[in-house]
């Protein structure tokens, strides 16, 4: 099975696989992330092939599909991956990828003090980097911000409480279990997520992403508080 075989099959496994979900995490959100993920791999001089199949299984295997079990997520891009007759070598480059990319693995443990040295500086690879940052973009933004009133709204969360306040430092434990209003996530994530770029593209297309989250913000809490 040539390459362009194994883009196209798995393409529309994900289509199928992803055709019911209305929580922000869809296809048209993967086709986003690979077109993001293949500019920013060129400007990387990244591997194409694998940017752009871990980019296509990205949310395949998100702990949020697989009630928080984020083993049985890989499981399920490793057999995927398996029945296309690819080496073994690829199939670990790829689950490396798709196993790290999510914001929650950058969160601390409960109990533990972020900034602590407690473990080595991990090595990233440049298609792991072009792959993430590609995510995080697709969180920023006009579309960022669409995605997180869609994903709160599957949920049934308010849309703003302001008794409810963000978390200044959400572990992964309460990441994962949150129930707060989508305004949180902006404090919680998505405004975090321009200082998390690997990439000099990334970051450069991260800043204009910024600037409209908080533009956004700006004239959500002025109506909120019944100005115009």
């Amino acid at each position: 099975m040539d390459r362009q075989e194994i883009i196209k099959k798995t393409e529309l496994f994900v289509k199928k696989t992803l055709s019911e979900d209305s929580t922000g995490h869809d296809w048209w959100h993967v086709h986003r992330v690979r077109n993001l993920a293949k500019r920013i791999a060129w400007h990387e001089d990244a591997d194409i092939f694998i940017v752009e199949l871990a980019a296509l299984l990205h949310d395949i295997g998100d702990y949020k599909f697989f009630q928080g079990d984020e083993e049985a997520g890989t499981a399920k891009v490793r057999e995927w991956l398996s029945s296309l007759e690819i080496s073994s070598s690829l199939i670990d480059k790829i689950t490396e990828i798709t196993s790290r990319i999510s914001f929650m693995h950058t969160l601390p443990d409960k109990g533990k003090v972020r900034g602590k040295k407690n473990s080595a500086i991990p090595i990233l690879s440049k298609e792991l980097m072009a792959v993430t940052d590609a995510d995080r973009l697709d969180a920023m933004g006009a579309i960022g911000i669409a995605r997180a009133f869609t994903y709160g709204g599957f949920f049934n969360r308010p849309i703003y409480d302001p008794a409810i306040k963000p978390s200044k430092s959400i572990t992964k434990e309460e990441y994962k279990t949150t129930e707060a209003p989508s305004i949180n996530h902006f404090y919680e994530k998505l405004l975090k997520l321009k200082d998390m770029m690997y990439t000099k593209l990334g970051r450069k297309m991260a800043k204009r992403k910024h600037r409209f989250l908080n533009l956004y913000l700006k004239q959500f809490f002025k109506e909120w508080k019944g100005k115009m």
